[in-house]
């Protein structure tokens, strides 16, 4: 009883800023995605939603057709995944830019959106494939064992280490970028005291490098990410199941 009546014992808890960041985001979503819910329960269906609400609308619908274009049938629910995790990755990658810490500059950020990915793929293949599941860790031959469990973490690992390597190296750039421009500054105002003479470059250039480091960059490593998670999890779906799905609007058509 001591132990637990200890009022330092929570002392060990000191999650970095990256880390603390990250929740933030995941509240502000949370809280986002309650108040969308509730105004589209009570909004009047014969008139057209404004605002955030027409927003999400059109944000499920474009990614209801691309679940429909890029994972064909079968993943008819997943566009709502995506939903959440566009805006969470991609807020993660841009949120640098307020001089907040970027949640992607902490391995576990990247890591734990590829643990939702990796998990996925399992209970696709599981959910498709039943218990014909663990037949894909001896095929072709029992003998492949160990190469097929370790194999099943290559997407784990590339998609994990590509977000983490490009959020890091932005961030490297930018800081060695920024030191040398204050260096240059320092050297062309030296004539003005008090340290002051470091900030008059840094502002000029700084906010094109965010433009690509953060924005740019930011997008294009969120829809790779949407991409590989969609091509990742409709893989495991088992192609006379794709052939279904992929002849039914052919006969519609005829």
């Amino acid at each position: 009883m001591e132990k637990y009546s200890d009022p330092n014992i929570f002392k060990t808890f000191n999650p970095s800023g990256e880390i603390i960041v990250a929740l933030g985001l995941i509240f502000v979503l949370i809280i986002l995605a309650i108040y969308v819910g509730i105004r589209a329960k009570f909004a009047d269906p014969l008139k057209r939603p404004k605002g955030l609400l027409k927003i999400t609308e059109w944000a499920v619908e474009k990614l209801d057709a691309f679940t429909q274009e890029s994972m064909g049938p079968g993943f008819d629910n997943f566009g709502g995944l995506l939903l959440a995790i566009i805006p969470f990755c991609f807020l993660s990658f841009i949120i640098g830019i307020t001089g907040l810490p970027t949640p992607m500059n902490n391995l576990a950020v990247p890591l734990t959106l590829a643990l939702v990915t990796f998990a996925l793929i399992h209970f696709t293949s599981m959910r498709f494939t039943k218990i014909h599941y663990f037949k894909r860790y001896i095929d072709p031959f029992p003998v492949f064992l160990p190469i097929n469990l370790m194999s099943m973490w290559a997407p784990l690992l590339s998609m994990t280490l590509r977000m983490f390597g490009n959020a890091i190296v932005g961030w490297v750039l930018l800081g060695l970028i920024n030191s040398g421009l204050e260096s240059i500054s320092s050297s062309i105002f030296s004539f003005i005291p008090g340290g002051a003479s470091s900030i008059f470059i840094v502002p000029i250039v700084t906010p094109l490098l965010h433009a690509y480091f953060d924005l740019f960059s930011g997008f294009v490593q969120t829809m790779v990410f949407t991409f590989l998670t969609a091509l990742f999890i409709s893989q495991e779906r088992p192609d006379d199941i794709q052939i279904e799905g992929a002849n039914a609007p052919r006969k519609e058509a005829m």
